[in-house]
């Protein structure tokens, strides 16, 4: 699966980003609308993790997903 994938279909995989990151608010999620870059900004924003940490967090988050 490429992210595309999680891009097109936005609204099922939000839910579980809510449940993997439970600091996002419902309006982060409807900005992030599928992209990877507002993903891993917002998660940044909400628990200060470093860019590196949050990029390896959404790999290992959507490496669940298959």
């Amino acid at each position: 699966m490429d992210w595309n994938r999680v891009e097109g279909n936005w609204k099922e995989f939000k839910g579980k980003a809510k449940e993997q990151w439970g600091k996002l608010t419902d309006d982060d999620l409807k900005a992030i609308e599928g992209r990877r870059d507002q993903l891993e900004g917002r998660i940044q924003q909400r628990y200060g993790y470093a860019k590196d940490q949050v990029r390896k967090d959404v790999d290992t988050w959507f490496n669940s997903l298959n």
